[in-house]
């Protein structure tokens, strides 16, 4: 303290030993003093200079105050970065400040800055000011300008394509109206077009409008636009609601002593997705204090802390569902990514999910660049698009119960294909058993044949798709390629293979038919043919294991589960428990080649409405000749013939020992060459084939 006085006392007399000169100009440099200098000097020049000014500047005056106001407030609350982020709103204002300062000229209380604004005549100057206000407006609200612009544009387009298309009609029933009477004879052949045409009429879908222009190929062919699909209509969630549900799981899991918490939501068409983090196993232990009034206190003092186990969050699935008021969740452990416990729930409301969407989407987009069979599958749990490409699969099946969305999977997949590729690139053989679902794609051009639905005829397609695959395999090897991308490296489009797509929509009636012929085939296909360009898209709604056998699965590494009735179906086609859980409607567990296990999606929709207008689109392409098979004329397989097995190693073993001994039973064979009862029957057969072993009666050969 003492200190401190003496250093005050010796600045002070610092202070008076300095010259008087000193301390005045001091004084004159304080802040305070200058912006009084300041302000007095402002004030005489306004003073001297007032009647100049006023006759300058007019009422802007006030505009050039506030101005100014606003300058020394950002200067003084060092706002510059304001004044940085909203300098579209300082631009707009001076705009606007300038068109007030011209209406004021209107009325001569601008002063001849404000005259030099408006210009000489009023009507000049009127468009000055309106424009000075639509630049300020466009600098303020530049979104909002935008937009307005936007719509006003596609205002005037459709009110004047509406004027044009009045105008023709007029003039079309100007040039309809006859100069002269006609006879009976014409008026009735008149009346029998116009029956046709109205036919006609009918058969044709529904009008709709492009905004965009077909895409020529190189081959003449027009791809459709994307607006020939319906725009998707987005359904919208309560927010509330579901932070509600999320409570109500951490509450119902606390209520089972299982702490956790919820921590990320993702919203999807069908289900939402709870991300829970499992929290911990607390163990406590009693501590007793004794107080300072000598009394004893108890305290629980943490012992130890351990995760709580996945295991326990999934064990209360069926009682997650009771408190949520949900039919039934399921619960994916633990998410993939993600360090949580991911349980679907339900949504309240569900949404569809449109082709359309789904392909104007960048993860389609992102594939479509890179391959021609690029599919859109659907939306995630979370909302986020799915694609795949169909090359990389290379062959798809997929099972559910009736009514599960199999046949739109399907329906989806052909509009995919059929939007980006022309007859050119892909070419479709179409089995439908049931003859009401794929014969609706038998008028556009991609297709090899018409829909078959004749069983006998489905086997013929078959064969026939071997004997392409190995005709195309020698084509490869003339040529020196590996795969059908390096032989249609450098070709003209006419000499390109194009990719062979087959979608099957009932295997299990093909199994009943042709059971070995139908499954030695697909198999020998979806190993072989993927080099050759040649797709298998295979559906069945019995998932059964004498329809989906192992050889079948086993080559069919992508599959698609939609909802099942039992976890056995479900065991067959993923391996895993789970399609039983599923809504249906499109709710379906998709399994890629390289995942090890299924991601829940909701299909891809599309209307027959959208699948009509875009078979009428292509339909109306068939002026361009296409090539066609006629399956009827592949050779059929000979009854009972079997494939030939490969010889036994044994045989000539077997054959000295026929040679070597006269009599050579099938016991003989199998004590001598140690081999089983079946092999050693073969192997008689086989002798007794070549007549090296005479056939012994059954009473000879069990001896």
């Amino acid at each position: 303290m003492a200190k401190t006085k003496s250093g005050a006392k010796s600045g002070r007399k610092a202070k008076e030993s300095q010259p008087a000169w000193k301390r005045f100009f001091s004084f004159i440099a304080s802040p305070i003093v200058r912006r009084l200098i300041l302000i007095v000097v402002i004030v005489v020049l306004l003073y001297v200079l007032w009647d100049d000014i006023l006759r300058l500047f007019g009422y802007g005056l006030i505009i050039i105050a506030i101005a100014l106001s606003l300058l020394v407030w950002v200067a003084w609350r060092r706002r510059f970065s304001v004044v940085k982020q909203r300098w579209n709103w300082v631009l707009g204002g001076i705009s606007l400040a300038f068109a007030v300062w011209g209406v004021l000229s209107f009325f001569d209380l601008g002063g001849r800055f404000g005259q030099s604004i408006i210009g000489a005549s009023d009507t000049l100057g009127g468009l000055r000011v309106a424009g000075l206000v639509f630049l300020g407006v466009i600098f303020i609200i530049p979104r909002q300008c935008w937009s307005a612009a936007k719509n006003g544009w596609r205002l005037l387009t459709e009110a004047f394509r509406r004027s044009s298309k009045f105008i023709f009609r007029k003039r079309a029933r100007a040039k309809a109206v006859p100069s002269e009477a006609t006879s009976p004879e014409v008026g009735a052949v008149d009346e029998a077009e116009a029956a046709g045409t109205r036919r006609r009429e009918r058969s044709a879908p529904p009008v709709w409008q492009s905004e965009h222009e077909p895409i020529l190929t190189p081959g003449g062919w027009h791809l459709p636009p994307i607006d020939i699909l319906d725009k998707p209509a987005e359904v919208k969630l309560d927010r509330d609601a579901i932070d509600q549900r999320a409570r109500l799981i951490e509450e119902a899991l606390g209520s089972y002593g299982v702490e956790a918490k919820v921590v990320q939501v993702n919203i999807g068409p069908t289900v939402t997705q709870f991300g829970v983090e499992p929290g911990w196993d607390k163990k406590y232990k009693e501590v007793r204090e004794k107080g300072r009034d000598g009394s004893y206190e108890t305290k629980m003092e943490e012992v130890s802390r351990t995760r709580v186990r996945v295991d326990r969050i999934t064990a209360l699935a069926n009682d997650l569902a009771l408190a949520l008021a949900a039919p039934s969740i399921r619960i994916e452990a633990p998410v993939p990514g993600a360090p949580v416990v991911g349980i679907e729930v339900p949504n309240t409301v569900f949404g569809s999910v449109a082709l359309r969407s789904a392909i104007e989407s960048a993860a389609f987009q992102r594939i479509r660049a890179r391959s021609k069979l690029a599919i859109a599958l659907g939306k995630g749990a979370g909302g986020e698009a799915m694609a795949a490409d169909l090359t990389r699969m290379p062959h798809l099946l997929i099972a559910g119960a009736t009514g599960s969305g199999k046949t739109v999977c399907l329906n989806s997949v052909v509009c995919c294909l059929l939007l980006h590729n022309s007859p050119d690139d892909v070419r479709f053989i179409m089995i439908d058993p049931k003859r009401v679902e794929l014969v609706t794609f038998n008028g556009v051009p991609h297709l090899l044949s018409p829909v078959v639905v004749d069983t006998d005829k489905a086997i013929k397609a078959l064969r026939w798709l071997n004997q392409e695959m190995d005709n195309r395999y020698r084509q490869f090897a003339k040529a020196g390629a590996r795969n059908i991308e390096g032989y249609n490296k450098d070709r003209a489009p006419g000499e390109m293979l194009p990719y062979l797509v087959l979608l099957i929509d009932e295997l299990a009636d093909l199994m009943m038919t042709a059971s070995d012929e139908v499954e030695h085939t697909l198999c020998r296909l979806a190993q072989l043919a993927r080099a050759t360009g040649i797709h298998l898209v295979v559906a069945t709604q019995r998932p059964s294991v004498d329809v989906v056998t192992g050889l079948i699965k086993a080559n069919f590494p992508t599959r698609i589960s939609f909802a099942v009735t039992s976890q056995v179906d479900s065991r067959t086609i993923l391996d895993m428990v789970g399609a039983e859980k599923l809504l249906g409607r499109g709710d379906m567990l998709y399994m890629p080649t390289e995942a090890s296990k299924p991601k829940r999606l909701q299909g891809s929709f599309v209307a027959d409405a959208e699948i009509e207008r875009l078979v009428y689109f292509w339909g109306n392409q068939r002026q361009i000749k296409v090539s066609s098979v006629d399956f009827d004329e592949v050779a059929e397989k000979p009854a009972g013939a079997q494939i030939a097995a490969p010889p036994d190693p044994l045989f000539e073993e077997a054959k000295r020992l026929a040679q070597e001994y006269k009599h050579v039973s099938t016991s003989f064979l199998q004590r001598r060459l140690r081999i089983g009862y079946p092999r050693a029957a073969r192997l008689m057969e086989e002798l007794q084939r070549a007549g090296l072993v005479e056939e012994a009666p059954p009473e000879t050969e069990k001896l």
